[in-house]
């Protein structure tokens, strides 16, 4: 039995912890500094329930004592801490970080792992998922054109002016929205500013906005330069919610007060569980002499597993971490160091035993379309 150190017991915690210990294959010792939160977790043999602060130091190294694996669904500004501990503990790691500066660091520490332990930052959603969808359309190319990446956690029924719900991390949302966006263009890996690259997209007969946003792309952009001609990932949301948090962040220059932002933004925007994940990831170029568009689009819902109401960034996020957790305990990921998450095949992925809440539950075109560049129809429309 795998024994793994989960810290933070929050929605995604407490969901990866059930999704582990209901396999039989994994004992969890879920850690939270919040005794409500530890209350949340359900009653399991296989769970072990610790009140604990993840940031001191040598508390993390005891609680990590005959542990195999760390798991941190922490915000990202305490990964590094827990990074630096699992590598003196000799233990693997894994965690859900967006943050671009945090995941440089642990893929530093990852690199001085021992033999069998692997460190595999960014097992979230996007960056994470959307990561693996995106090459596998690459890998079915000769060369590739252009790789759009579009990725959104929106409410079922949103009904404020910003025509959204906190499904997750504020201070993750916070984070993408201020911090420079990794793209490709013209082949070449550059910045962009985020909510820059404003377009307009239709899918399922729904309308979308889409902007570029931070972190997403996860290492993408590094494995494809030079292979890709642009690249880039943007974030969904309905028309009008980017110039809204435009005017939030920068002429009410809320970007440089993020705390008095997180406030504001938690007192006023309401949390659910009825949303909806949409992941559209599109690759142009040529193959056998065609130029042509793969698709491989997706909605994901919210919905009662086990009893309880999930989110479906909640069962999303939760997913993907323990698809690669899973996959590093079946001997299917590289047997040391850092592991991209592009390293993992779609279909390997799709076909876990967790990869199955990617199910589409309304389908949508998962295309292998060989459509010429004049009959390929148009999705979106930029506005800069």
């Amino acid at each position: 039995m795998h024994r793994v150190l989960l810290l933070g017991g929050g929605k995604i915690g407490r969901t990866i912890a059930r999704f582990l210990a209901g396999t039989r294959d994994y004992s969890v010792r879920v850690v939270d500094a919040d005794a409500r939160a530890l209350d949340a977790i359900p009653d399991h043999p296989r769970i072990e329930r610790v009140l604990a602060d993840a940031t001191d130091r040598r508390a993390l190294l005891r609680l990590l004592r005959e542990r195999d694996s760390v798991v941190s669904s922490l915000g990202f500004r305490f990964n590094p801490l827990v990074a630096e501990t699992a590598l003196e503990a000799g233990v693997s790691y894994f965690d859900l970080t967006e943050d671009v500066t945090t995941t440089k660091l642990v893929r530093e520490l990852g690199a001085r792992t021992k033999p069998g332990r692997v460190f595999v930052p960014q097992c979230g959603l996007a960056p994470g998922f959307v990561g693996i969808a995106g090459n596998s359309l690459a890998k079915r190319l000769d060369s590739v054109d252009v790789l759009a990446l579009r990725v959104g956690a929106l409410p079922l029924y949103p009904t404020n002016a910003l025509k959204y719900a906190l499904t997750w991390s504020t201070d993750g949302l916070i984070n993408e929205y201020c911090n420079p966006c990794d793209v490709i263009a013209d082949g070449r890996r550059r910045e962009v500013t985020a909510l820059e690259g404003l377009e307009e997209i239709s899918i399922d007969g729904v309308r979308y906005e889409a902007f570029h946003t931070s972190g997403g792309v996860g290492t993408l952009a590094e494995t494809l330069e030079g292979r890709v001609r642009e690249l880039d990932y943007k974030t969904l949301r309905y028309p009008g919610h980017r110039d809204r948090m435009q005017f939030l962040l920068h002429d009410m220059r809320l970007a440089s007060r993020r705390e008095l932002l997180k406030e504001l933004l938690e007192q006023a925007v309401p949390m659910t569980t009825q949303d909806v994940v949409v992941v559209l990831c599109e690759a142009r170029g040529m193959r056998q002499g065609d130029y042509v568009q793969l698709s491989d689009a997706r909605k994901v819902y919210g919905r009662r597993i086990d009893g309880e109401d999930m989110s479906a960034i909640q069962i999303t996020a939760a997913a993907s971490l323990s698809v690669m957790l899973d996959l590093h305990v079946a001997g299917l990921l590289p047997k040391r160091g850092v592991v991209k998450q592009e390293d993992v095949e779609l279909d390997v992925f799709l076909g876990s035993r967790f990869g199955r809440y990617f199910d589409v539950v309304r389908p949508l075109a998962l295309s292998d379309g060989a459509k010429s560049r004049k009959d390929a129809p148009s999705r979106r429309t930029a506005r800069r």
